[in-house]
C-alpha cells in the first residue's frame, strides 16, 4: 500500500477502473494522493505488478462483507445416525428408510448402525442382508462412502448424498 510498494514499475488502474498504463511507483502514489485516495497493490505476481487507486478503508470493509457472506452460505455437513437390528420389522424398516431419505435430502451423511445382541452374532448374514437392502433402496440418492464393516457387536455403513 502507498509507499510500501517497492517495485520500480507498476501498471496503474485509476479510481474509475480504467487502465492508465505502466509508470513508476512514485508517480502512481503521487496520482493517488492528488485524488485523496490510497494506492493498493492488487496483483503483486504480475509483471509489472498491478496497482489500483482506491479508498483503503472502504476496500477493507467490502472484503469483510464478502467474507461474512461466504460464511453465511457455508453449510456444515453433519453425520446422522440410524440404528437398526438384524430382525427389523417391515414397518420399522420403512420408518427408518424415510428418516434416512430426509437426512440425505438435507445434505447430511447417514451412518447406519446395525447392532447384534446375544446369539444374533452367529447370524451376521442377516445383518448383511438388511444393510444391502438399505443400500439398494437408497441407491438413487446416495453413494456408499464406507462399505459395511464390523466393529465389536455392530456393523457400520456410511452413506453420502450424490
Amino acid at each position: 500500500m502507498n509507499e510500501e510498494i517497492r517495485t520500480p514499475q507498476v501498471r496503474l488502474i485509476d479510481e474509475n477502473g480504467e487502465m492508465q498504463g505502466v509508470m513508476t511507483a512514485r508517480d502512481a502514489v503521487a496520482r493517488a494522493y492528488s485524488v485523496g485516495l490510497d494506492l493498493l497493490e492488487i496483483s503483486p505476481n504480475a509483471d509489472p505488478p498491478v496497482v489500483k487507486i482506491l479508498d483503503y478503508g472502504k476496500f477493507k470493509y467490502e472484503q469483510q462483507k464478502k467474507k461474512n457472506e461466504a460464511k453465511k452460505k457455508q453449510r456444515v455437513i453433519e453425520i446422522k445416525e440410524v440404528k437398526v437390528r438384524p430382525n427389523i420389522d417391515e414397518n420399522d424398516y420403512m420408518v427408518k428408510l424415510k428418516a434416512m431419505k430426509t437426512f440425505i435430502g438435507e445434505g447430511d451423511k447417514v451412518k447406519v448402525t446395525l447392532r447384534f445382541r446375544g446369539r444374533e452374532m452367529a447370524h451376521q448374514d442377516l445383518g448383511i442382508k438388511v444393510l444391502e437392502r438399505i443400500r439398494q433402496d437408497m441407491d438413487a440418492a446416495t453413494k456408499v462412502e464406507q462399505m459395511p464393516r464390523m466393529e465389536n457387536r455392530q456393523m457400520i455403513m456410511v452413506l453420502t448424498p450424490r
